[in-house]
């Protein structure tokens, strides 16, 4: 299949697709005498693979981690529950941040008046160093 229904199949679009295969991430597909790419099923999997991890947040470089570890069939599961603990401390740590971030904001509008005059707490901690 080409790679405009390799796009749609998967879910990853034809760019992505492009992209993951100059960085690496997955190989390049099979070309036919035309010079098209030819996809098949088994790319078509690794593309849903790297959609979902894609869709969890894990960077590229996880992602390709985790393609090895799925490709090992010797592998330790111990390895990939790692990856995804650390995975999941990052973004507990994003949830924090941005629950601070938005507390912090909620904060300034409240003590805003929001009315004609030009004073603003909001912009004054803007402008803080």
């Amino acid at each position: 299949m080409n790679i405009g229904d390799a796009a749609r199949a998967s879910g990853v679009s034809a760019k992505m697709i492009r992209y993951y295969e100059s960085v690496g991430l997955i190989a390049p597909a099979a070309r036919r005498a035309s010079g098209y790419r030819d996809y098949s099923e088994a790319d078509l999997h690794v593309l849903r693979f790297v959609r979902r991890a894609r869709d969890l947040g894990f960077a590229l470089a996880e992602i390709h981690e985790l393609l090895a570890l799925w490709r090992d069939r010797e592998r330790h599961s111990a390895e990939v529950r790692r990856i995804a603990e650390a995975h999941v401390e990052a973004l507990q740590q994003k949830i924090r941040d941005m629950q601070e971030m938005a507390d912090t904001l909620q904060e300034l509008v409240h003590c805003c008046q929001g009315d004609d005059r030009p004073d603003c707490p909001i912009l004054d901690r803007l402008a803080r160093p």
